[in-house]
């Protein structure tokens, strides 16, 4: 019994160490301040294809959290990047290897893609 109990409160630290870590490099944005600056930055959709061909917000560039570490040569360390999945956890992880290789200017939309109500696109239309 005392193990677990040791093991929940060390699990709760790591937790919370990462969250306010994180904070430091990644903005979490409403929809509306994600808005305001997405079209001046890089607009990355970190879902995998399939999820992104079913509907993507209009001028995203689909690199999955998945192959992100093999694609960073496509990104930009100047400027500003604005990440989101289908939730924003994955977004968070993207953002945590971005941070690691360098980039600072990260940001990600509070409650990902299904709160999105702005334009969308998809392989159907």
């Amino acid at each position: 019994m005392e193990f677990l109990i040791i093991a929940v409160v060390v699990l709760l630290a790591v937790g919370l160490f990462r969250y306010y870590r994180q904070r430091n490099y990644l903005k979490v944005l409403t929809e509306d301040q994600f808005r305001e600056g997405y079209r001046k930055a890089q607009l990355i959709d970190v879902r995998e294809p399939q999820e992104f061909d079913r509907g993507h917000i209009l001028g995203a560039r689909n690199i999955p959290v998945s192959q992100m570490r093999q694609r960073l040569i496509e990104m930009r360390k100047d400027k500003p990047v604005y990440l989101y999945c289908q939730s924003g956890t994955r977004s968070a992880r993207a953002a945590q290897l971005l941070h690691k290789k360098g980039f600072q200017d990260i940001y990600h939309l509070k409650g990902g893609f299904k709160k999105w109500t702005g334009k969308i696109k998809s392989k159907n239309q």
